[in-house]
């Protein structure tokens, strides 16, 4: 039970980043400095990290083995994950972002075609291309269906109409965080533990948030002081403190698939978290019924979604 508990926390602080997102839109920061600042500030939080457990040069050693990899995959994986991410907060309140961005989950099976696996049979390892369950599809309709029901009622009451430019950023980012994060793993080959991965992404991906903090500054001019600090709090809450309670979480119970399912589960009270800071910090709330069976439909889908693979495992 405590691991469950730890993965509630770890959604607390998750989504700290959708609301804060949200919050400096609305306030007239600039989404392009809400993405690029939080690696930046991402690197030495984690740096000081990962070099207090003594495990800093290996990851070093793995970036200057295959440095084009490492910088077209963590390009991938967050680059192309966060920065729709924070775009889709122009068009969409942080409730909906993060309701849409749990089809990553889903998003990770359905990319399953692409890799590969070793299956251990009594004839030694055998490398087999991944497939996908019947089940997941049924469950990604049942996701996409509570977000298309949510988007329909954000749309009624938005002044932009149905902003569905929203929707397609948050599903490019759902997509982009997964591939980029198994072809890291493929990369690591088990080399690295999760923290160390994610030091060594935030730092590959830096010459994407460079080339993208200019573009920024020479369009839009530097972050206000309101938006860094900001953008610290989401480095530090969603990129660090959320990121150690779920890896320890999992850590613990990754011998035992049922308890690692339910507390995988948990990641869906983001949306519940995220809705509940936007209504005390920017008072949104939902106001159609269509709004709340849409969201769950997308909170139920991806319980029954870890209900399958525990009983599955």
């Amino acid at each position: 039970m405590k691991t469950v508990w730890l993965g509630i926390l770890a959604a607390f602080f998750f989504a700290s980043s959708f609301v804060l997102n949200r919050s400096m839109e609305v306030g007239g920061g600039h989404w392009i400095w809400s993405s690029a600042l939080r690696y930046f500030f991402m690197v030495p939080l984690l740096g000081i990290l990962v070099l207090a457990r003594g495990n800093l040069l290996p990851v070093w050693r793995e970036i200057r083995r295959q440095p084009g990899r490492w910088l077209v995959w963590s390009t991938v994986g967050f680059g192309f994950f966060y920065a729709p991410l924070c775009a889709s907060a122009i068009y969409s309140p942080a409730w909906l972002t993060a309701a849409g961005f749990q089809t990553t989950i889903l998003a990770g099976m359905l990319l399953s075609p692409l890799f590969f696996f070793v299956r251990h049979t009594p004839d030694g390892p055998v490398r087999e291309r991944g497939r996908i369950p019947r089940s997941v599809l049924l469950i990604a309709l049942m996701m996409l269906l509570g977000i298309g029901l949510m988007q329909i009622g954000q749309a009624h009451n938005s002044s932009m109409g149905a902003s569905w430019q929203g929707i397609v950023l948050i599903l490019i980012g759902a997509i982009a965080y997964p591939l980029g994060n198994r072809k890291m793993m493929e990369v690591c080959d088990g080399r690295l533990d999760a923290f160390q991965r994610t030091l060594g992404m935030s730092i590959a991906s830096l010459p994407f948030w460079i080339l993208l903090s200019i573009i920024g500054w020479l369009q839009h001019g530097p972050p206000t002081g309101e938006q860094t600090v900001q953008t610290f709090l989401v480095a530090l809450f969603s990129g660090v403190i959320a990121t150690v309670l779920f890896f320890g979480a999992t850590d613990r119970v990754r011998n035992h698939p049922a308890r690692l399912a339910a507390v995988e589960a948990t990641q869906s009270l983001e949306v519940v978290f995220t809705l509940l800071g936007e209504w005390m910090l920017l008072g949104v709330i939902l106001t159609s019924i269509g709004m709340w069976v849409g969201m769950i439909l997308v909170i139920g889908g991806m319980i029954v979604n870890a209900w399958l693979s525990a009983r599955s495992n």
